[in-house]
This record gives structure tokens, sequence and C-alpha cells, in this order.
């Protein structure tokens, strides 16, 4: 069965190496973070250029692979061979040479820590990858889904040490989306330009990531909440007129995700602040958004503008035959919603 990413992290911070790895997966965030602190830490930096080894798949095959694994280090403990792309290595595909790779795998040299990073799904009742677990670790890396975004980009900062708002936990969200690479690096940005003692907030989110102060996805969801129209509508124009930077089609995922947890609210039974936090699996912070969002917009009403986000959807990607301008689709989108 695979392990998840965090494991084997913690693994390696504790200087635990296994002799065989396999990495696969849709999510590219750990393969290449595992893949980098293995080879960050397990041979040592005056040891590398005899024992580290760096092999993209479409340039070998698996019998050149198998070929570095079984040599010795020479003058070292270890050596490191990082196979990327393996799912491109020559061979990959045959029977024999998947024979090999099992046997490999099931009785490796001590001495070599073998790394295949596969950026493509699996079957782990496969022979080989079975071996992989008998003596390594086989880790699958999925996409996060995006609820669980929020989550995630707050266990990152707490896990840097630094504390971060939830207002500037769902701005990053919201704006830079499900992309854990470029999430981790933008929050290294910010923290490279904090104090010591300083966290992270939305005014500092604006300044250092280059979100619009008044022209985002969170305050365009806030006018909405609000049923201020001319806000909405003022956002909305500077949206249209700056499309490449605000494209809609995030957006309209980021409004269904909100419109169809203040379906789950208008049923909830419970409908305290801890109550909602924990029906919705949000953060109490937001609570008072959907409650507000619930006076403004009853049931029936939350019904509608769910249809009308699937119909403005299904317009921007052309199902009707007829091409449109985004700015125009999002006008007529917010003046259903708010009237």
């Amino acid at each position: 069965m695979a392990l998840t990413p965090d494991i084997i992290i913690k693994e390696i911070k504790g200087k635990v190496y296994k002799p065989v790895y396999f990495l696969y997966g849709d999510e590219p965030y750990y393969l290449d973070l595992i893949a980098e602190k293995l080879e960050a830490q397990v041979v040592p930096e005056q040891e590398k250029g005899f024992n580290q080894f760096i092999i993209y798949g479409k340039d070998s095959d698996v019998a050149g692979v198998l070929s570095y694994a079984r040599r010795y280090p020479f003058m070292a403990e270890r050596q490191l061979i990082l196979v990327k792309d393996a799912n491109k290595l020559g061979g990959i595909e045959q029977k024999e040479q998947l024979a090999r790779l099992e046997d490999y795998a099931l009785n490796p040299l001590k001495s070599t820590v073998l790394i295949l990073c596969f950026q493509a799904a699996v079957d782990e009742r496969k022979a080989y990858i079975k071996a992989f677990n008998t003596h390594g670790a086989v880790v699958q890396s999925k996409k996060l889904y995006d609820n669980k975004l929020p989550e995630w980009v707050a266990g990152y900062c707490q896990g840097e040490g630094v504390k971060i708002s939830p207002k500037a936990v769902q701005m990053l969200v919201d704006n830079i989306g499900n992309d854990l690479k470029r999430l981790a690096n933008e929050i290294r940005k910010i923290m490279v330009n904090l104090r010591v003692d300083q966290g992270i907030d939305a005014d500092v989110v604006e300044r250092f990531v280059g979100i619009s102060k008044e022209y985002n996805v969170f305050e365009f969801q806030k006018s909405l909440i609000l049923r201020d129209v001319l806000k909405a509508n003022r956002i909305v124009s500077h949206f249209a007129a700056n499309s490449k930077d605000n494209p809609l089609a995030p957006m309209l995922i980021i409004l269904f995700g909100f419109f169809s947890k203040l379906l789950l609210a208008h049923a909830s039974k419970d409908k305290s602040e801890r109550g909602l936090a924990a029906e919705l699996g949000i953060n109490p912070y937001f609570v008072k958004d959907y409650s507000l969002a619930m006076r403004n917009y009853p049931l029936p009403k939350v019904v509608q503008i769910i249809h009308f986000l699937r119909e403005c959807d299904g317009r921007l990607k052309g199902l009707d035959g007829v091409s449109y301008q985004e700015g125009e689709l999002l006008r007529e989108l917010v003046f259903k919603i708010v009237h």
C-alpha cells in the first residue's frame, strides 16, 4: 500500500533512508519535494561528484538504470540514483524489463538509494510495484481537492513557523488555485520579507503576491454576499478590462463552491457557528459570511444561483455554439445573482 508523502518526509528528516523509492501520482509538488530532500541528504556534498546520478527517463532505459543501481559507491557509504520521468524509461512497458526491475526491488543493493519518479498513475497490483514495498516505499502524490487547499496552506505555514490569518489563506487559495508548488513559492516569497515577529495577513498577501487590495476574487465574493450591486459591478468592470489576469473559469469554480456550501448551510439543523463550521468543513472565521449570505439569499434563490452558475459555465465552454466575451458573461451572471 502506498505511503503518504508526510510519512516519508518525516523519515528523511530523521535520516532514515530506504534502498528503493517508487514515487508516483498527478501532484508533482510532493514527487519533487521528496526527491529534492533525498538528493540533498543521502550523499554528502563532497561525495556527490562520484556517487550521485540524475537520470532522465527519455534518455535511458530500465537496463541502464539498473546498471547504475548495482554498482558500489566510490569510497563512500552510499550512492543515490534519481530517475526523473521514469514513466518515459525505455523498456518500462516490456514484461522482461519489468521483471528485472522487480527482481532488483526485491534484492536491492543496500549501499544504493534508487528513486523512480513516475508523473503518472500506476496500478499498485502490478508485481514490480509490490516489490518496491518489500524493502522500500511506494508513495502516492495525489492532487488535493479544492476544499482541502485552505487546510494545506495553513499547515504549510505552521510547519514553517509562521502564523497566517484565515483571510490571507483564502486569498492565496482563491487567487493561486490548486498549484501546491506555486502556493509554497508564494508563501516562501512572503516569508523572506517578513519581520521575525510578523505573521501573514491580508495586507501582506496583497503587497507581496501582487493581488489588488480592492479588485480580487475574495472582495468580489464579499460584494455578492452583501448584495452590494455597485461594488460588484465595479469589480466586474475591472475583471473585464483585465481578463487575462482574471479568467472567468476559476472564478466560477470558487462561486460554485461557495453557493454549494450555502445550500448545505440552509439545510443544516445546527446553525450555530460551531455547527456550521463542522457541517461546511470551513474555518469558523468564515461562518459569519455564510450566516449573512443565508439572510440575503433564501434557499430558493440559492438553488436558482447554482443553476445560473452551471448555465454560465456551459456558455463559457461554448456548449450553445455561441462565442461570448468573459466580461459579458460575468456581468450577466452578477445581475442574475443579486437581483
